[in-house]
């Protein structure tokens, strides 16, 4: 029942063989990719606004310069990572180039940064998305939480089920962002030409703070956030059709044109018409209804943000389980999540992504505001290490053109490390000192699972001094039971097929029962010993861990003794919630005790499996 619901909800397992086939063409890898870096242009426009209208008018003139600074660190940005593309086509952008040029640190700080980026970017995008909803239907904003989880559950089913899939479901909301977005800057940039412009001292709201260049930084420093996605087709390279490299590139330009003409163009429009919002409103909503009036082609505009924002959380689960997997290969993170699912996806990585990105939405209440001071940081740093990492592969490398290629990453890298400074600056109080102790933290815990596994690795290597081979002693069987019936039988017959030496353990919780069962058990087996022990504070497996010891000391024969676990396993896997798990307890408790006696502990699991 729970396989068919499996596969109801993501889909049948897909064979390996179908790898190659679940690749994407340019179209549909423009819909997994972009949506982050186009919906970017929703809270970016917001927050520019929200810190520029403190000035009034004097401020909210500052926007369209502000904006072209930003579009022009975009594409030098662009640049770069068109280079990382073509300089490392075996995906893994930011953490790959700084590793292996700038050492193991940098590399697991640009990772670190990138994993941080991906869950603020999913949080943020879902957040942001219901905000644009609930900007055209405000009673939705006292339940956004709750209406950003949902939305996150249907992106994580969506991931789970396929890139293929995915790209196929994500190409609806992403090209209607785009057709109605152009449309309504094109319309705009006619109304502009033909009516003229709207000055903001008609329409700008009076200033309750002076014009500074502090208050410029942190309208600079917020509006950074239209430039997060960028990296993101530099981490997904082997997801593309033959040639992979060409395509990523292509792909990479076309989207960096398309967000420079969003971002530029919706802050010019909101500029030019002097557009500006009233409370519970976004300035994008703002500019659709003084363009389209509330009408049927506004409530598109809002529909189309939401989704775009929505799935824009998509450019996350993109690139959140492939990097999470590429960490996972370097020994950075758990194995598991190399593993492919049955649908040819990281999906341990989605889960883990989608539950992290839950917890953000849960602990700052669904409010995308409070969640961008977090943001930048991460970005910009991984940026930042790239391009320098990017610098030093052109320079040992070499070949043509490389001090070319060499001076438009160093280019970036200065770029993006003097804005990573300025955000840094500016946002450190409002919340960028928790990105500040997150990231390193994440480092240091890479560095810990690699040193666990290395550990592993040293321990369970064939190499150096081999062990003596000693005769094995005979096994002593120490046998836990709860009572008499078919499943302790079978566990009975199997421990004395291998020793003679077995000893039962009853563990008496209920004064009387211990005695009782022991007349029971003379009667069945009565060369068999039981051994009943008292349990004064109800418990079972203190007292029998107790007796192990006990008894190892006293036989002192090289060994410990081995534990035969009888166990039955209901028919489905529901009813094992209506048992008291004594036998899985029991084997946990066992499991992770330390050798004692410099000798391991046995177990053996013999089930009786119910019939339903």
């Amino acid at each position: 029942m729970f396989d068919s619901l499996k596969h109801f909800v993501i889909g049948s397992p897909l064979p390996t063989r179908q790898l190659a086939d679940q690749r994407l063409n340019k179209i549909r890898a423009l819909a997994v990719f972009s949506p982050d870096a186009f919906s970017s242009i929703a809270y970016a426009n917001q927050e520019i606004y929200l810190a520029l209208v403190l000035a009034g008018s004097l401020g909210l003139a500052r926007a369209l310069p502000i904006s072209l600074m930003i579009a022009a660190l975009l594409a030098i940005v662009a640049l770069s990572y068109y280079q990382t593309i073509y300089g490392y086509p075996s995906g893994g952008g930011s953490y790959l180039v700084a590793r292996e040029n700038l050492g193991t640190l940098p590399g697991l700080a640009a990772a670190s940064a990138l994993m941080v980026d991906y869950a603020l970017t999913a949080a943020v995008s879902l957040t942001a998305g219901v905000e644009a909803l609930a900007s055209a239907y405000p009673p939705l904003w006292q339940h956004r939480v709750v209406a950003s989880l949902a939305l996150l559950v249907v992106l994580t089913l969506i991931n789970i089920r396929g890139t293929r899939e995915t790209g196929a479901l994500m190409s609806v909301p992403v090209y209607l962002f785009l057709f109605t977005y152009l449309a309504m800057l094109a319309y705009g940039a006619y109304r502009v030409l033909s009516g003229g412009t709207v000055p903001l001292e008609a329409t700008a709201p009076p200033a309750v703070q002076p014009l500074t260049a502090f208050l410029l930084l942190r309208a600079f420093a917020t509006g950074c956030t239209a430039m997060t996605g960028i990296e993101s087709i530099s981490n997904g390279v082997p997801v593309f059709k033959t040639p992979e490299v060409k395509n990523a590139g292509r792909t990479l330009l076309i989207m960096a044109v398309l967000m420079g003409v969003l971002f530029v163009g919706s802050i010019g429009l909101t500029q030019g018409l002097g557009v500006v919002s009233g409370p519970q409103e976004t300035i994008l909503s703002a500019l659709a209804r003084r363009l389209l009036g509330s009408g049927p082609a506004y409530l598109t505009i809002q529909v189309s943000t939401l989704l775009i924002l929505a799935v824009a959380a998509n450019t996350s689960f993109a690139g959140f389980p492939r990097l999470a997997a590429i960490l996972a290969g370097d020994g950075f993170l758990p194995r598991q999540l190399t593993a492919l699912g049955d649908r040819l996806v990281f999906a341990d990585g989605i889960v883990l992504l989608s539950l992290v990105t839950a917890g953000l939405i849960v602990v700052f209440g669904g409010d995308s505001h409070a969640l961008i001071p977090l943001f930048a940081v991460g970005v910009f740093l991984a940026y930042t290490l790239s391009q320098i990492g990017m610098v030093r592969h052109w320079v040992r490398k070499g070949g043509r053109g490389w001090r070319l290629k060499a001076v438009i990453n160093g280019l970036g890298a200065a770029a993006t490390g003097v804005t990573l400074l300025v955000v840094l600056v500016e946002k450190f109080l409002t919340g960028a000192w928790l990105t500040v102790i997150v990231i390193p933290a994440l480092a240091i815990g890479f560095l810990q699972v690699r040193r666990h596994y290395l550990a592993v690795a040293k321990q369970l290597s064939l190499r150096g001094p081999s062990r003596l081979l000693r005769p094995a002693p005979r096994r002593r069987i120490v046998l836990p039971i709860s009572g008499i019936h078919r499943g302790i039988v079978d566990a009975v017959a199997f421990a004395q097929s291998i020793s003679p030496d077995v000893t039962a353990v009853y563990v008496e919780l209920e004064p009387g029962s211990g005695e009782r069962l022991q007349h029971k058990w003379r009667d069945r087996w009565p060369d068999l010993p039981l051994v009943v022990l008292q349990s004064h504070y109800r418990s079972i497996i203190g007292p029998l861990l107790d007796f192990l010891d006990e008894t190892d000391r006293q036989h002192n024969d090289g060994q410990q003794a081995t534990v035969v676990l009888p166990e039955f396993v209901p028919a489905r896997r529901w009813q094992s919630l209506l048992h008291n798990q004594t036998a899985r307890l029991l084997k946990v408790a066992l499991l992770y005790r330390r050798r004692r006696l410099g000798f391991q502990q046995v177990i053996i699991d013999v089930p009786y499996h119910l019939r339903s």
